[in-house]
């Protein structure tokens, strides 16, 4: 059975990062935007990464501007407005599309793996999030409108399981 190590993603530097890398860690995989009303969102996916890495919380961005256009710049712009207005120091992955034939295989895995609302595969807006167990298997799907702090709970679950 696949799982999310499986996968690989490019950084913003434009190295690829084998996903494996994380293995036997919690992923909190989330697609974001800079320009969004979803962007304040960045400050709490910074708190959950400050609060859990330690226990093995791995937050992982990936920017995308496929959704009203709300993030156009450049892989170095994004990690600079990142890191300058919410503090983020988490792994930022370099932009991708997250619907359509240019979706990498992990965000094709992940929509399958967590269908969104009436079983839609499509992500619908920016802040979609992700959580995958240390297993690398699709914990749950959340909407864009459920904020960071919302899911310290399943990620303490998640946190609690040993590796396998």
């Amino acid at each position: 059975m696949p799982s999310a190590y499986d996968f690989d993603a490019l950084q913003m530097d434009g190295r690829t990062v084998p996903l494996r890398d994380y293995q036997g860690r919690v992923l909190l995989i989330v697609n974001t935007a800079s320009a969004c009303g979803f962007t304040p969102q960045f400050a709490g996916l910074q708190e959950l990464h400050r609060q859990y890495a330690g226990q093995g919380l791995v937050v992982l961005g990936f920017p995308c501007n496929q959704f009203g256009r709300q993030d156009p710049g450049p892989n170095e712009e994004i990690a600079s407005f990142c890191q300058r207005n919410y503090g983020v120091d988490f792994p930022m992955m370099a932009k991708i599309d997250v619907n359509g034939s240019e979706a990498p295989p992990l965000y094709r895995w992940l929509t399958a793996e967590a269908p969104g609302l009436l079983g839609t595969r499509a992500i619908k807006w920016n802040f979609t999030k992700f959580l995958v167990g240390r297993d690398g298997q699709v914990v749950r799907r959340y909407a864009p409108t459920d904020k960071p702090a919302s899911l310290a709970r399943d990620i303490e679950t998640a946190l609690a399981q040993p590796a396998p």
